[in-house]
């Protein structure tokens, strides 16, 4: 069993910068993914960036593109999002999923990921 936890969340303002953190439980070996997901009310799920190991590739939806940034700290087993430039349509919940096949990971397709955060909640407003 792996666990997910994310953090830094918060209400910002159109045009601010917030950094989530996804914290994962232990090691994981071989090749695997992590990817950052958001839900806004009354939507679906949708990959937002993710991370492939051991390589470092790295996929953004187009909609976040020049604006969210994903990194790791393997030693710290943490994953980050850097999202600047935020925008009111970026609210909603962000969680970070792990996906032990890798298949999906530049597709970010989410019921293939295998486990899961409880989400942290992004609001900006005008």
């Amino acid at each position: 069993q792996v666990y997910l936890e994310e953090s830094g969340g918060g209400s910002v303002q159109a045009g601010d910068s917030l950094r989530l953190a996804c914290s994962i439980s232990r090691s994981t070996s071989g090749n695997y993914c992590v990817g950052w997901f958001r839900q806004a009310p009354g939507k679906e799920r949708e990959g937002v960036a993710s991370i492939y190991f051991p390589t470092d590739s790295t996929y953004y939806a187009d909609s976040v593109k020049g604006r969210f940034a994903i990194s790791k700290d393997s030693a710290k087993r943490i994953v980050y999002l850097e999202m600047q430039g935020l925008k009111p349509e970026d609210s909603g919940t962000y969680s970070c999923g792990l996906d032990l096949g890798s298949r999906y990971c530049s597709t970010m397709t989410h019921r293939f990921f295998d486990y899961w955060g409880q989400g942290t909640q992004v609001t900006v407003s005008l």
